[in-house]
């Protein structure tokens, strides 16, 4: 979704980076949700339960709609906070999302074009660094960075969580040392696919979620599911909006991750 309006005498053009959720995608996520929906003439039930007032209160005899979402924390686009990682950050006890500064979650946004990576192919710090200095831009504390790997455009099918590349461990920790405390991807997770580390970890190759175990030991979170990437028009020159929703002791919260443009 884009949306284009006037403001102040400037042009302002919001985009939607967030992944939607509906029961048709319910059956590709391994975190699985489900939504209940509850129509007008429903509505009546609870207003008649707790009020006494029943259909012929409410013109047309119908009252509000409302649904019943049953999801996990980590379903569609959300961002986690580094109690997910594990219990320690840093030293000292991980922060969940509801601790998680809200200044981390808006901030100048930059895109690094990682789409020429394969399925399965890490993205190193000097990846990043080539796409960097391609694009003319270096990194300030703060910023949100965003990898694009194209991998967004398999959400909602079969395998989608295992068709990226992914962050490496060194990449991670590169982007925490210039600053940044929040990374996103459009792809189920930040780390390569789950199912590669897997069957690497199992020959003694590697630490298995090695890009999210960076957060035991450095402070940062990460966004996941982002979509339309493409659609964002230049690399840097933007703001991102990605404030979780605020959830008692969680490790993660849903987020309507949005990216704005002011021209």
């Amino acid at each position: 979704m884009k949306e284009i309006y006037e403001k102040d005498g400037k042009r302002v053009t919001l985009i939607d980076l967030s992944d939607q959720l509906s029961n048709e995608t319910r059956e590709y996520e391994v975190n699985e949700h489900q939504i209940h929906y509850h129509d007008h003439k429903q509505g009546v039930h609870l207003p008649k339960k707790i009020l006494g007032l029943d259909q012929k209160y409410w013109p047309d005899g119908l009252a509000w709609a409302t649904e019943t979402v049953i999801l996990n924390t980590h379903s569609g686009t959300h961002v986690d906070a580094p109690y997910h990682y594990g219990p320690i950050s840093g030293g000292k006890p991980a922060r969940t999302i509801d601790q998680v500064p809200l200044h981390w979650c808006y901030g100048d946004g930059v895109v690094l074009d990682m789409r020429h990576k394969k399925v399965g192919e890490g993205i190193s710090e000097v990846d990043l660094q080539k796409e960097l200095k391609r694009i003319g831009y270096t990194l300030k504390p703060y910023d949100i960075v965003l990898i694009h790997t194209g991998a967004s455009k398999h959400f909602g099918t079969p395998g989608y969580l295992f068709k990226q590349p992914g962050l490496t461990k060194g990449a991670v920790e590169w982007l925490i040392d210039q600053g940044i405390k929040m990374i996103g991807i459009d792809a189920w997770g930040i780390d390569r696919p789950l199912d590669r580390m897997a069957e690497e970890a199992k020959k003694g190759e590697v630490q298995f979620w090695e890009a999210h175990l960076v957060g035991r030991e450095k402070e940062y979170c990460q966004i996941e599911k982002l979509a339309n990437l493409d659609q964002i028009p230049k690399p840097f020159g933007f703001k991102v909006s990605a404030f979780p929703i605020n959830i008692a002791n969680a490790s993660a919260g849903w987020s309507r991750v949005v990216a704005i443009i002011e021209e």
